[in-house]
């Protein structure tokens, strides 16, 4: 990987990772597109973890609040009913879906769920799904000629059902296309949550997960045609992207729908399906030089 290619797929990672349209994806296809090797999964997963490094700056209040109140929940019964403390148990327990999800099918995330035509496919119907749980909250939040406005949960409502359905969501972003955020955020929205509390869970449930997953996946840095050094630079390319994404979005969501991010990515998948369909893209493209 040349240090031009390391800029372009941080940047990638950076600009999409926040995003409901999957950053997997689009490090997958821009590298499919540009005839690039596929970077792989531990690629990825490491770079993942420079845009962590803003959602842990971004959210650092909350993050040393909860910890905090988390920590001293272990010793002191009566702050076990703060929203804070509860807040860290709830991370914990939805991260477990994807970390059992992860490990069990590793070989299948590195491999066949990096089908061009599985991604379009994941990117149309997660799309879909983003699409319906936008409208849900949409009508929720503005009434109708013939209902009436009703009020959506707040984090302070969120239980371990809730938090483990929100886990699975996450989950399935180990199949690129999904995204973790846009399926965290339809799920959050189709349970009944606000924009805002769906995508901050979201992004607070993500931080064990990718860092985990980065750290896992240090061991195969440098391997293939991917070497240290580009790794580390696109890296800290995502981490200044990310922190200037993620401060916007957080401010778009409060305000906007989602389905420009619907529509994009319903025609992405399309075009995709139709590029591979054509011969101009082999569904494998850029793998077999991994």
């Amino acid at each position: 990987m040349s240090w031009f290619e390391s800029f372009v797929l941080g940047l990638v990672q950076g600009l999409t990772e926040f995003l409901p349209i999957s950053s997997s994806a689009h490090l997958r296809l821009t590298a499919a597109f540009a005839g690039w090797h596929d970077p792989g999964a531990a690629f990825t997963a490491i770079t993942q973890i420079g845009t962590e490094a803003a959602v842990l700056i971004y959210f650092r209040k909350d993050i040393v609040r909860i910890v905090g109140a988390w920590f001293k929940s272990l010793t002191n019964r009566a702050m076990r009913s703060d929203h804070d403390a509860q807040m860290g148990w709830l991370v914990i327990v939805g991260s477990i879906p994807i970390g059992v999800l992860g490990v069990t099918f590793k070989d299948q995330i590195e491999g066949p769920f990096r089908d061009l035509r599985l991604i379009a496919t994941t990117l149309i119907v997660m799309g879909i799904v983003l699409g319906v749980a936008d409208r849900m909250a949409a009508r929720d939040e503005t009434g109708g000629k013939h209902r009436a406005i009703r009020e959506r949960k707040s984090l302070k409502e969120l239980g371990i059902k809730d938090g483990l359905i929100f886990g699975f969501c996450q989950a399935m972003a180990l199949i690129p296309g999904v995204s973790r955020s846009g399926a965290t955020i339809s799920g959050g929205l189709l349970m009944g949550y606000t924009r805002e509390a769906a995508a901050r869970y979201s992004f607070l449930l993500a931080v064990p997960a990718v860092l985990a997953s980065g750290v896992f996946e240090l061991k195969d840095a440098g391997e293939g045609h991917v070497a240290w050094g580009p790794t580390i630079f696109a890296t800290f390319i995502a981490f200044g992207v990310g922190y200037v994404v993620i401060a916007w979005f957080m401010r778009f969501i409060t305000t906007k729908s989602f389905m420009p991010f619907v529509i994009y990515r319903v025609l992405l998948g399309l075009a995709l399906f139709a590029l591979v369909a054509a011969g101009v893209l082999s569904p494998h493209a850029g793998e077999s030089a991994g």
